[in-house]
């Protein structure tokens, strides 16, 4: 038969030793009285919609990356005769045949089919007005 041992002390019948030391809890009959930890998970839907909302600008900025990125490249395919000089304004049309073409003429002169109006950069990219 094993020897009973007292309420206050904390002895493991299955190791057969006295664990006071491992518990993660107060164990002596003194100790202070403790309960558990209440969790505010409302932190986590913060940074939920923190992430979110990030993650719509970065989609934002992604598109309208992609939008400067096929403007440019347009232009640059297109046929123009000049040298365009930073900072002025250009128009962009499309024959009938399907090919563009970058014109100082503005669309109200002429009758020809208008893309766009573009400014260039002092980057090299031309911005959509």
């Amino acid at each position: 038969m094993k020897k009973k041992y007292p309420d206050q002390i904390v002895y493991n019948k299955d190791s057969d030793k006295f664990d006071a030391n491992t518990k993660h809890y107060p164990t002596t009959v003194g100790s202070q009285k403790f309960e558990p930890i209440i969790v505010d998970k409302s932190e986590g839907v913060k940074a939920d919609k923190y992430f979110n909302s990030r993650l719509e600008e970065l989609k934002r900025e992604y598109e309208s990356l992609l939008s400067e990125y096929d403007d440019t490249k347009l232009i640059y395919n297109s046929e123009y005769s000049f040298q365009p000089i930073v900072g002025e304004t250009y128009y962009l049309y499309q024959k009938e045949n399907g090919i563009y073409f970058l014109s100082i003429i503005n669309p109200s002169e002429w009758k020809q089919t208008h893309i766009g109006t573009f400014r260039l950069l002092n980057n090299g990219v031309w911005e959509k007005l």
